[in-house]
């Protein structure tokens, strides 16, 4: 099993809210192609359901082993297709770039960064499974990136308040 995170926030200057959050689950044995359709299909409903204005993801762990690292890269890229498909360009952030946005440290483990996402969305408790909590930590980062710098990785000149979508390939 294959899964994929996905998390849509609605963020306004420092203020972030949870809109929604899922994932995409891909079962091992089937072929590796009709798992990447799903995976693009999946993106694709996300963004008709929820209208994002940006997009975010999660660039590539290079310590994990070739065989993962090409699968988690196609995955990758069936995401950024079905953005590029909705006219969407997507940031990439590294995973040291997003526990530096959510926690103030780079070294964060996943743990707090699970707490670090309940508090800034306000939650009751950690958002679940941990694959959609990771890409809600990307939005959370995009969204304090853009308001931050004041312009927008994926190379929008200005930040706007509103629904950011992020994918977390697993």
């Amino acid at each position: 099993m294959a899964v994929t995170g996905w998390g849509i926030i609605e963020y306004a200057g420092d203020k972030s809210r949870l809109v929604d959050h899922g994932t995409i689950v891909t079962a091992a044995r089937d072929p590796h192609h009709e798992r990447l359709t799903l995976i693009h299909e999946g993106i694709l409903d996300v963004i008709e359901n929820f209208h994002p204005e940006t997009a975010a993801v999660e660039e590539l762990f290079t310590g994990v082993n070739i065989k993962t690292a090409l699968a988690l890269g196609q995955a990758r890229g069936v995401i950024i297709l079905a953005c590029a498909e909705r006219g969407l360009k997507p940031a990439d952030y590294t995973p040291l770039r997003i526990k530096q946005a959510v926690t103030g440290y780079g070294r964060a483990s996943k743990v707090q960064v699970q707490q670090m996402v309940k508090a800034l969305l306000g939650l009751p408790k950690v958002p679940k499974p941990d694959h959609a909590s990771d890409a809600l930590a990307i939005a959370i980062c995009h969204a304090h990136t853009t308001t931050t710098t004041g312009a927008v990785e994926s190379g929008e000149s200005k930040p706007r308040p509103g629904r950011t979508p992020s994918k977390s390939p697993a």
